[in-house]
């Protein structure tokens, strides 16, 4: 079989992506539940030219890697063809033709393998110091 790829992004410049892998699993609350399109998961950040990258999601924090793939992926999209009389006469799928058109290219992936550090906030000490005082109010 034979699958034809049709590229319009030019000679060598299409977009160039990357895959994210993360151990473990992400859960989605359930009130997001039907609205995964574009929802937002968290926060990728590279500082300034190295190759760490931080991925903040809620209150925790990843530090990843960026990592080259041995062979390069491409992302492809799948367009239809076909003539509208010949559809309307032939009711079958074969009469359609499909063709595949390049997206981007996927060269590196960022590799989070190590556990996420936890982002919590300490209280502040103002309110330790109110149940101080209100301790000591009430136990006079």
């Amino acid at each position: 079989m034979q699958i034809q790829l049709k590229c319009s992004c030019g000679d060598g410049s299409c977009p160039e992506w990357a895959i994210i892998e993360l151990q473990g699993v992400v859960e989605v609350q359930p009130s997001f539940q039907d609205q995964l399109q574009n929802l937002e998961i968290g926060k990728l950040c590279r500082p300034s030219s190295q190759d760490v990258y931080t991925f903040t999601v809620g209150y925790h924090e990843l530090t990843g890697t960026k990592v080259p793939l041995k062979k390069p992926f491409l992302v492809l999209k799948k367009v239809k063809l076909g003539d509208t009389e010949q559809s309307s006469n032939n009711d079958s799928a074969d009469s359609a033709k499909v063709e595949l058109e390049v997206v981007g290219i996927i060269r590196h992936r960022i590799l989070f393998k190590t556990r996420p550090k936890a982002l919590i906030s300490r209280a502040e000490p103002v309110v330790k110091e109110r149940a101080r005082a209100s301790g000591s109010i009430g136990s006079n």
